[in-house]
């Protein structure tokens, strides 16, 4: 059981001032044990756990992420930087439909490295009040660049939407997840998803 998710405040939105070395060192304590516990666990893994081998208590670890998603959030966005670095990457490539499915390839690796992920992106597409939102709108922006060079290019139909992608993206990481005797799934999703785009 998670425990209490503490209520947003008018103070949680003032300005943020630095954290104190020790505070900083429970955020990035909590921050490394969360890395390794979804990895190992899944997004769902016990947050109780995770403060416990971080050595604080579950008020601290809430302290610094009010809930689940704003602690996932915090655990990606290493990945988030390196999605963003390669779209931009690719943003130059000479064919923009491959591009576009090189990148939608990276997404499906990430999400595929955390069981449970893609389950979370896919909710968080649909609310923007989820910490995980912002991992998914700057993804959304990065892609709607690569899809309209696709479409512009005419290799990607006009009426592809980067919402639908990014959708379609997250079910196929979520079919490999539940299917993982079949390391070659994934692949073969986007390929044939990506034949109907043309």
């Amino acid at each position: 059981m998670a425990g209490p998710i503490p209520m947003e405040t008018d103070t949680a939105r003032a300005p943020q001032r630095p954290m104190r070395a020790d505070a900083r060192r429970n955020h990035d304590r909590l921050v490394g044990v969360a890395r390794t516990s979804f990895a190992e666990h899944g997004t769902d893994a016990s947050l109780e756990d995770i403060a416990r081998q971080a050595g604080v208590g579950i008020g601290t670890l809430y302290r610094h992420f009010p809930n689940r998603h704003a602690l996932m959030n915090a655990v990606f966005q290493d990945a988030l930087c390196s999605l963003l670095a390669r779209s931009r990457e690719l943003a130059a490539a000479e064919t923009p439909c491959q591009a576009l499915v090189d990148w939608l390839g990276a997404i499906i690796t990430h999400a595929g490295e955390y069981r449970g992920l893609a389950r979370a992106l896919m909710s968080a597409s649909q609310d923007e009040t989820s910490a995980l939102a912002q991992c998914h709108l700057p993804l959304r922006e990065a892609g709607a660049g690569l899809l309209r060079r696709a479409q512009e290019s005419g290799s990607v139909r006009a009426d592809v939407s980067i919402g639908d992608l990014l959708q379609l993206t997250n079910a196929i990481a979520l079919a490999a997840e539940q299917s993982p005797d079949d390391p070659q799934l994934a692949e073969r999703l986007l390929r044939l998803t990506l034949r109907g785009l043309k």
